[in-house]
């Protein structure tokens, strides 16, 4: 065991990532002004991901094998216990870094002696070639720092197309180590949220960098998976733990009543599909009258497929479409080991 403690740790939790790994690690190798380790922890995975990690020429990459499945927090977690460096980044295993990143954040984080560092992102979507900022630098650069108040706010499902949940954060080791912040490992969907929220509740400071350092990559097919029941209320039950467990001002509050309405309308909303597309009509007007926010929500084909249905079941000879309604996974800064499903 060595005495050295680098700038920085990488915690790169994967599974089945052999496609996009060795471009997740070369770019945090690649990370300019800084020392580092790299720490893949494999989760179990069936392809060649363990033999990425494990056979990387660089002696800074670390493999770590989980003895089982665990899910994106618990793999996590076990990076989190194997990290030495003074500052704590993760990163996702299909995605990679600009090479500047980790100094600037570093540098801006020590000037204000914050605990916490955030930055802007590019949305890469390899499958039309498109590359776009994720938030205008502008409204960052007016953001210096984030508070708790300012996240919650930001994170309610279906009210944009991308929120601070998706930011990936750079944590001070010490801050996490003294207050004892770890992953929900009971979450398969937004324990990155709760994860950040838990340190800006414990008195984190976290700046805001307004520049670009994370790619953050959309592959095709890969928003594959689609919002459920069971997210939404693991979520509700994840609030209201981190609600029991952390003091609240008045404007953390107040955004987390709007979150905990907005979580509510969103499980309505599932249920409304669900009836629809179990054609249950009086369940589907039931749920509509009691919860008119929650139709908000419904896109303009699955609203058309709704009035079919309701022809359809008054008798009509309207034909019914059989495709099914799924929603799909909100940004909720959320996810398995890639967060993209």
């Amino acid at each position: 065991m060595t005495d050295f403690i680098p700038d920085v740790s990488f915690v790169i939790a994967a599974y089945n990532a052999e496609e996009t790994l060795a471009r997740a690690i070369d770019s945090a190798l690649a990370q300019g002004a800084v020392s580092m380790e790299v720490i893949v922890v494999d989760d179990c995975s069936t392809d060649g991901t363990r033999d990425i990690a494990g056979n990387h020429p660089d002696p800074r990459v670390r493999l770590v094998a989980m003895a089982r499945n665990g899910g994106p927090g618990a793999a996590r977690n076990v990076g989190l216990d194997a990290a030495r460096g003074r500052w704590v980044a993760v990163l996702d295993s299909d995605d990679a870094l600009r090479p500047d990143r980790m100094a600037r954040l570093i540098a801006r984080a020590e000037k204000a002696e914050a605990q916490i560092a955030v930055d802007n992102l590019d949305v890469i979507r390899e499958d039309i070639g498109a590359i776009t900022p994720m938030f205008p630098e502008a409204m960052l650069t007016r953001l210096p720092t984030m508070t708790l108040a300012k996240f919650i706010a930001s994170n309610m499902i279906f009210q944009s197309e991308h929120n601070f949940g998706y930011m990936k954060p750079v944590f001070e080791r010490a801050f996490l180590e003294t207050h004892r912040l770890r992953f929900d490992e009971e979450l398969r969907v937004g324990e990155d949220y709760i994860f950040l929220a838990s340190a800006l509740a414990k008195g984190g400071i976290c700046v805001v960098e307004p520049m670009v350092g994370y790619l953050y990559y959309i592959r095709e097919g890969s928003i594959s998976r689609v919002l459920k029941k069971e997210h939404v209320e693991a979520m509700l039950a994840a609030d209201t733990r981190f609600f029991a467990e952390h003091p609240f001002g008045a404007a953390a509050l107040a955004a987390q009543r709007r979150r905990t309405r907005n979580l509510k309308e969103v499980m309505a909303f599932l249920t409304l599909v669900n009836s629809i597309k179990q054609r249950e009509l009086a369940l589907s007007l039931k749920v509509a009258c009691l919860n008119p926010r929650a139709v908000r929500h419904l896109s303009m084909p699955v609203a058309a497929r709704f009035r079919r249905l309701a022809s359809a079941l008054r008798g009509d000879r309207q034909p019914v479409s059989t495709s099914p309604l799924s929603s799909p996974l909100p940004n909720m800064g959320a996810g398995p080991h890639s967060n993209k499903g």
